[in-house]
């Protein structure tokens, strides 16, 4: 039968058990929603990068190879600018203006991470509240589902675990209930079913994205940003199923593109 794992942590998971099937990396707050964003917005391609260093050194190879290439680094380090960088982590910064048509080098203290723990999956993709219609579609092709959340700082995070309750429920409903979930898809399952009425979670009525930011306001990783004066970014990640965009990372190149584009 189909199975559908949730892992509240990528740790929680061994590499060898990713082997084979399809893995979602989920950071909503908020890495995961700036590489939608910046996908949405036409960037070229997103190069994953562990360390800020290590991106900076990336650019410049990368200007050297090809001098006219337009190479933009964005990212965060404890919530913040990452000094040398061009942008950080908010998504609104990631406009079209800005990314169109570039290569983005991006480096996060957790989102990065999980993308780099999923690399035995077949399949890695980047979702988030924005693109959870796409990405539930994508995922109810395959027959073997790793969700894994980024957390923060090796702590569970309660945005990355409610996301991954509305892509458990969704995939429940959609495929008749199907795949069978593992215990933490199961519990995330009920979060999300706890948190909005029945035909909210469907999709007969919409969730708006003030009625989420409420719940993710409450959340480890948005108590952090509250505390930085970064309330609108919360705002912007809880906007649902705004975006056709399923970002993709095409592991031979270490590079994550586009697959679809627009408005759902």
């Amino acid at each position: 039968m189909p199975i559908l794992n949730v892992y509240a942590l990528p740790e929680l998971v061994s590499a060898e058990t990713l082997d084979g099937g399809a893995a979602v990396a989920v950071d909503v707050l908020r890495a995961g929603t700036c590489l939608i964003t910046a996908m949405h917005a036409g960037a070229a391609r997103v190069i994953p990068v562990l360390e800020a260093d290590d991106a900076v050194t990336l650019r410049e190879k990368l200007l050297q190879e090809t001098p006219a290439e337009q190479v933009l680094l964005g990212g965060e380090r404890h919530g913040i600018l990452i000094p040398g960088f061009d942008m950080s982590n908010s998504p609104d910064e990631y406009t079209s203006e800005r990314v169109a048509g570039r290569t983005l080098i991006f480096s996060t203290t957790n989102g990065t991470k999980a993308v780099f723990h999923a690399l035995r999956a077949d399949r890695i993709m980047i979702g988030a509240f924005v693109n959870a219609a796409a990405v539930t579609e994508e995922l109810l092709k395959q027959e073997k589902i790793h969700i894994l959340c980024a957390g923060t700082n090796g702590e569970y995070t309660e945005e990355d675990i409610l996301f991954a309750g509305l892509l458990a429920d969704r995939i429940s409903l959609l495929s008749g209930g199907t795949y069978v979930l593992n215990a933490q898809a199961a519990a995330a399952r009920g979060i999300w079913q706890q948190s909005f009425a029945p035909e909210k979670r469907i999709g007969e009525k919409p969730v708006s994205a003030e009625s989420l930011a409420q719940i993710l306001r409450r959340s480890r990783g948005g108590k952090n940003l509250m505390t930085l004066h970064l309330g609108k970014d919360i705002l912007a990640a809880s906007r649902l199923d705004v975006y056709n965009t399923v970002p993709v990372l095409e592991k031979q190149r270490m590079e994550i593109r586009c697959q679809g584009m627009g408005f759902v």
